[in-house]
């Protein structure tokens, strides 16, 4: 009889400890479909815990220095990247994603996010104005607000948890982090890492589970006065009804329908691969059914061409790159967010009728233009509603200035400045002289 494989076996990260949970969740291995890992499946006990050491760890960490924080964000990093592929190998097995997009983006990205919080924290300015006919003179000041809720995707696992974390532990905020447990362990190994660094125990909580489990009880916890949440649009809704009577601070990035606009005078060496890279780069077939049946053409990959995996994979979750072309504004497949390597091929006619288009979806997260007219460029990206555009480009990022959507593609920004201001309350003091 065939020896049966060890299990990874998760823990939660309380207080600077690794602790064992009652229950668990199955965690499957997308290249064969088979169990391979066990999740803990938390509730609120564990989200008790993890607030009591969140607030115990916040008056110390929040009365370091900003350079005292900064070096033990940039000691993170230095371990991370150390450990970078190690921690690409567990991120390809655990989403999906190719290795080396987990080598490229997903982890250099991840301590790119701690470095960049390290060093934007110093930079930061107050305001300050007199009024001298008074002999007042006002100046502002951030404080940090305390205990951070922070919810991660299971799309960029490592890179969108890092995302949130780094602003908050750089603002002087104590975290509690719940990554989805489809794709966790990569935060789990992120937790090994913690202590090496500097990082005092409570500082950063990171509790496993579910979102009706572990997210509700730490999103309408009276004590958690601040959510970050990337997601999709009904958890949205859920979180902002559990946590309205609590008013708390929410920051709420959600989904997306990206147009890629391409004209007649694009530069096509450039725009197709970068297309391509943009519309196939996450890993749906319901879609791809409805879609021929509202009488749309399937001119590649799913149903038409012939998916061949060797025998371990033959129950993983593979799907060929599928392009759709003669399919309506209104199908499910041009309005709906599709986590699959699926993309649609429309024509159009002139800049104001593509406009209109792409600005139709409910969603306005980020676009992308290309074409070698200046002019037009300017035109269209200030008329789509989008919170990003891309032109002649794609996946280029600059952490300093904001990112975030339009429409139900969320509330709030994040960014240097954005992050900086979500995760700290700002306050005016008045001085008469």
């Amino acid at each position: 009889m065939a020896a049966t494989k060890a299990l990874l076996m998760l823990e939660n990260f309380i207080d600077g400890k690794f602790l064992p949970c009652s229950s668990y969740i199955d965690s499957y291995d997308p290249s064969t479909g088979e169990v391979y890992c066990r999740v803990p499946n938390s509730g609120k006990d564990e989200i008790e815990a993890a607030v009591k050491a969140a607030r115990e760890a916040f008056p110390g960490w929040s009365s370091r220095s900003p350079q005292e924080r900064s070096r033990v964000l940039n000691q993170v990093a230095d371990l991370l990247e150390q450990s970078l592929e190690e921690f690409a190998q567990a991120e390809s097995k655990d989403q999906g994603k190719t290795l080396a997009l987990a080598r490229t983006m997903d982890i250099p990205r991840s301590v790119q996010n701690f470095r960049f919080f390290a060093s934007s924290i110093l930079h930061h300015t107050s305001e300050c104005t007199q009024m001298d006919h008074l002999g007042c003179m006002h100046y502002t000041v951030r404080t940090p607000v305390g205990v951070a809720g922070l919810i991660s995707p299971w799309n960029l696992p490592l890179y969108l948890l890092t995302w949130k974390i780094a602003p908050a532990m750089a603002a002087g905020n104590t975290v509690i982090a719940k990554p989805s447990e489809l794709t966790s362990v990569t935060a789990w190994m992120l937790c090994k890492l913690l202590d090496k660094a500097g990082v005092p125990p409570g500082v950063v909580n990171i509790v496993f589970g579910t979102g009706p489990r572990v997210g509700e009880a730490l999103v309408s916890h009276p004590e958690v006065p601040l959510i970050s949440f990337t997601g999709s649009q009904p958890t949205a809704e859920r979180i902002t009804q559990l946590s309205a009577p609590h008013c708390k601070k929410l920051s709420l990035e959600l989904g997306g329908k990206n147009p890629a606009i391409i004209f007649e005078d694009a530069n096509l060496d450039e725009c197709i691969p970068a297309t391509v890279r943009s519309s196939f780069a996450n890993q749906v077939r319901s879609y791809v059914k409805k879609a021929l049946a509202e009488g749309a053409q399937i001119r590649c990959g799913e149903g038409v061409d012939k998916l061949s995996l060797p025998a371990r994979n033959q129950a993983g979750y593979f799907m060929l790159p599928t392009v759709i072309t003669d399919i309506k504004d209104e199908s499910c497949c041009m309005t709906e967010e599709i986590f699959g390597p699926v993309t649609c091929v429309v024509p159009f006619d002139s800049e104001e009728e593509v406009i209109e288009r792409a600005n139709s979806v409910k969603y306005g997260l980020a676009a992308t233009v290309w074409s070698s007219n200046v002019g037009r460029v300017h035109r269209v990206a200030k008329k789509l509603q989008s919170g990003l555009v891309w032109t002649n480009c794609w996946l280029i990022r600059e952490l300093n200035l904001p990112f975030g959507g339009m429409k139900s593609s969320g509330i709030g920004r994040e960014g240097a400045k954005d992050s900086y201001d979500f995760f700290t309350e700002i306050k005016t003091i008045t001085i008469k002289h």
